[in-house]
């Protein structure tokens, strides 16, 4: 099983610990994702430690104020690392109000751009208030426009009306704990139309830990909780989809 989506510079425990429990439950690979100044240095570094684990760099648009050439040059500088497998997390986020939508949008830019750059997949962050689409409209445009050929993405995916958009684009789809939840029927079904060799699994961790595990903080070990989700509402046994996510993991990141 693979983690595409994690964080282990936030989650509870060590990182040996986090990286043993995740091996013990069968996660052989996992992406620990930086957001910013602070975080990429520590995502580099986890995936110099372990044989396991992979890193993203980039400014999460929630800490997007004051994006600049520089911290543009830096995730261009971490992007070149042997073991940086994409770019982002990157996107825009209208539900909070950390930072202002221009701010958000050029350091968007500039991250899909640094992406194509260096041929690595951007991870994508998209996040509207209840009831709303501008963000993840803007994102679908701007990608348009701006993505070219570069593989897509749409971490924790929350969108289910754009399922076959996405689809028809041949972006990936990775699904989060948040998809187990008794309140997200809609974005558990939709994980059953995201075309096989398109479709990932990932914790998010240290947020959004799967139904069995409500109330705990999250860690890499907990996707094969969501798996067994996604698999269920697929039709398909779990190792079937392990097999598909891993391969699908293996063929975007070069793990």
């Amino acid at each position: 099983m693979i983690d595409s989506h994690t964080h282990l510079m936030l989650c509870d425990g060590s990182e040996e610990e986090l990286v043993a429990a995740a091996l013990d439950a069968g996660v052989e690979r996992m992406l620990t994702i930086g957001m910013g100044a602070d975080s990429n240095p520590a995502a580099v570094a986890s995936a110099e430690r372990h044989g396991a684990v992979f890193a993203s760099v980039g400014r999460h648009p929630n800490d997007a104020t004051g994006f600049d050439e520089a911290a543009a040059g830096e995730i261009r500088r971490f992007g070149a690392h042997g073991k940086v497998r994409a770019i982002g997390e990157t996107g825009l986020d209208f539900y909070r109000d950390t930072a202002a939508p221009e701010d958000q949008r050029r350091a968007f830019a500039a991250q899909v751009e640094i992406a194509r750059e260096l041929d690595l997949p951007i991870v994508i962050h998209a996040r509207d208030p209840e009831g709303e689409t501008a963000a993840t409209d803007e994102i679908f445009d701007t990608l348009d426009a701006q993505a070219g050929e570069a593989p897509v993405i749409l971490h924790c995916f929350s969108a289910p009306q754009r399922v076959g958009d996405a689809a028809e684009r041949g972006w990936y789809c990775s699904f989060a704990g948040n998809a187990t939840y008794p309140s997200a029927k809609e974005l558990l079904f939709a994980a059953a139309k995201v075309p096989e060799d398109r479709i990932l699994v990932e914790t998010d961790a240290p947020y959004l830990a799967p139904q069995p595990m409500r109330g705990k903080r999250n860690q890499p070990a907990f996707v094969v909780e969501t798996a067994r989700a996604i698999a269920e509402v697929r039709g398909v046994s779990y190792e079937e989809l392990e097999r598909t996510v891993e391969a699908n993991a293996r063929s975007l990141f070069g793990w």
